[in-house]
């Protein structure tokens, strides 16, 4: 599984962001995507997952009610909607896939990962 995220960058407080993360290679399609962030001296945190279906979706708490995860069959693509964005949020955001749902979302629970893309929120 090859993931390819963008869409990072310098936003103020209160701002919003959008991150895409395209799919490609075997099997894919079977994998639930995601997101995790990672900042420096913080534990690397699973914030989003979605499954293809969009049926089951997962959030953190510390960004439920926030941020929106959705799934775009046609283009292979997940998508994180980021709003109401707190300086707490500035991390590097890393797409991520999960072959099976995890028992827990504490760790690092995927079995493949991107390369991240930067978001930084100003206060």
């Amino acid at each position: 599984v090859q993931l390819q995220a963008s869409g990072g960058g310098l936003v103020q407080a209160g701002g919003s962001l959008r991150l895409s993360c395209a799919a490609s290679g075997r099997a894919f399609s079977t994998y639930i995507l995601g997101w995790f962030r990672q900042a420096p001296d913080k534990e690397r945190e699973n914030v989003a997952a979605i499954t293809w279906s969009g049926r089951s979706i997962y959030y953190s708490d510390s960004v439920k009610g926030r941020f929106t995860i959705s799934v775009n069959n046609a283009k292979n693509t997940v998508y994180l909607q980021m709003n109401t964005l707190k300086p707490e949020d500035t991390a590097a955001y890393y797409c991520a896939a999960w072959r099976f749902w995890p028992t827990s979302w504490r760790g690092e629970t995927y079995d493949y990962w991107g390369q991240g893309t930067q978001v930084t929120v100003s206060s």
